[in-house]
């Protein structure tokens, strides 16, 4: 079965053949229909994620956490997306709206399908060693290395972009270079001083017996000239007895700011996504606690956190 088969699944086609899918993406060909088969996969790979943070305290609390987990990420997108495809505008990226969506659409697919994969390992835990305070934190763990593979992904992907040059301003076309006459030197031996006498070409020589001897031969006409392009980088190298194209050493790869700006989003996309995930609290269900749809606002997120692994 081949990568872009209907029959293979679209995380299978990203794993197996994520080189079909930047290609896709730099062609712009399809990206509605890829973009909607990667929000219905990881929406339903989230719920199936969620259901089970929420059956720690119940099927109440699987039914809205199984609601709410895909909502974090689909609204963390909102809220983010405007701010990576706007930027990447102002520094001279040439990303289209869809493309900008289809690549952050991949990471968030790859995160979800890797939740779901450790989903049978949380349940594990839940039935055998159900602690509030663990089973917090190693969800949390899991969701994490889940998203930072993710955005592996999404880099890898603005990378290729960029090696398509979608991330840097269009460039004018240089002119040609003009063409020029270049003399190509000839080698020529090395004779003792004696024997550098100039040849008479057609007259006889005479040997010492009075004989005559041949006439010497035509010295050959030089070599035409070369027509070259004139350019700066083209030097002529002795040793090889050709023309050589000098390139520059110590010249570093600047890398372009929209890759920079992407490492600078990241951070951003985790920031807006831990804390709205502490907004849309609870997914997990206090037992000590009665059930309720949203918590109080108060605190935030990585103060929670130290404070859970304190108390272990």
């Amino acid at each position: 079965m081949s990568a872009n088969s209907p029959g293979l699944l679209i995380i299978e086609r990203i794993l197996r053949d994520r080189g079909s899918i930047w290609q896709q993406i730099v062609d712009e060909r399809d990206l509605n229909r890829l973009s909607g088969q990667m929000l219905a996969s990881s929406a339903v790979a989230l719920a199936i994620y969620g259901a089970v943070l929420g059956f720690f305290n119940g099927p109440l609390m699987a039914l809205t956490s199984a609601i709410k987990l895909p909502l974090l990420f689909l609204v963390t997108l909102a809220i983010c997306l405007p701010t990576l495809y706007l930027f990447n505008l102002v520094f001279g990226a040439r990303l289209s709206v869809k493309q900008a969506v289809a690549l952050v659409m991949v990471a968030i697919t790859v995160t979800a399908m890797l939740a779901v994969a450790f989903a049978p390992i949380a349940l594990f835990f839940l039935i055998t060693a159900p602690d509030y305070g663990f089973f917090k934190l190693l969800n949390v763990t899991i969701l994490a290395l889940s998203a930072i593979v993710g955005l592996r992904f999404l880099t890898s992907g603005m990378q290729v972009l960029h090696s398509h040059g979608l991330l840097s301003p269009a460039r004018t076309p240089e002119p040609e270079p003009a063409l020029v006459a270049v003399a190509t030197p000839t080698p020529t031996e090395t004779l003792p001083a004696e024997e550098k006498k100039p040849a008479v070409v057609g007259a006889p020589a005479a040997n010492g017996d009075g004989a005559t001897a041949p006439a010497a031969v035509p010295a050959a006409a030089p070599p035409p000239p070369v027509l070259v392009a004139r350019s700066d980088e083209r030097v002529w190298d002795p040793a090889q007895q050709r023309y050589k194209v000098a390139r520059p050493t110590g010249v570093a790869t600047e890398r372009p700011a929209s890759m920079t700006l992407l490492y600078i989003w990241i951070l951003l996309f985790g920031f807006v996504g831990t804390q709205l995930a502490w907004t849309l609290r609870p997914f997990f269900g206090n037992p000590d606690s009665p059930f309720a749809l949203f918590r109080e606002i108060e605190g935030n997120f990585y103060a929670e956190i130290i404070r859970t692994i304190a108390n272990l």
